[in-house]
């Protein structure tokens, strides 16, 4: 870690991130988040690839945080989703994804109501009492993002556009650091 002369700290590494993860609460993860600058090669032991649909490669999973890395090859996009609860912070690696986030309305569909577009070193957050989102690399090649949830999560709500209804999906890693 390097830190400068007013003590605020300088995450360059993935062992920093996780090491302040650790030594830190629930309060400090938005700020350690974005001051990390991390590049894809700090990443390549968690990086796998399916052409079918986005990898979630798990770095840390402890009962104070997860770590996960995503990758997505062109055009993968989530489901529309929550978070059981949690808070989550995604933070571009490598290309450029759009959020989406939607409401439910009175005749429970869901209604958009924002979208932005994020690129490398770039976070976003999302918590349930904010709606439902959805991600989709948007680049036309393969893109990495980290995922941070406050408290793992085992579990989330997906939207079913072909019922209009929100069904329970427990939640796998495709790859589990050792």
């Amino acid at each position: 870690m390097n830190t400068s002369e007013n003590s605020t700290t300088t995450l360059t590494t993935l062992d920093d991130l996780i090491t302040a993860l650790s030594e830190g609460d629930r309060a400090t993860y938005n700020h350690l988040i974005h001051s990390v600058k991390l590049s894809s090669e700090n990443f390549e032991k968690y990086i796998s690839w399916s052409d079918e649909c986005y990898t979630r490669n798990c770095i840390v999973d402890n009962e104070k945080f997860e770590l996960i890395l995503i990758c997505w090859c062109k055009g993968h996009s989530t489901p529309i989703h929550d978070h059981d609860g949690e808070e989550c912070w995604v933070k571009v690696i490598t290309g450029e994804f759009k959020e989406s986030i939607y409401k439910e309305n009175e005749s429970g569909g869901l209604d958009i109501v924002k979208t932005a577009i994020s690129k490398p070193n770039q976070v976003t957050y999302m918590k349930d009492f904010m709606g439902f989102h959805s991600l989709e690399n948007l680049s036309d090649k393969k893109s990495i993002s980290l995922h941070l949830y406050a408290k793992p999560i085992r579990k989330c709500r997906i939207f079913d556009a072909e019922s209009n209804t929100f069904v329970l999906k427990e939640l796998e890693y495709d790859t589990i650091a050792s």
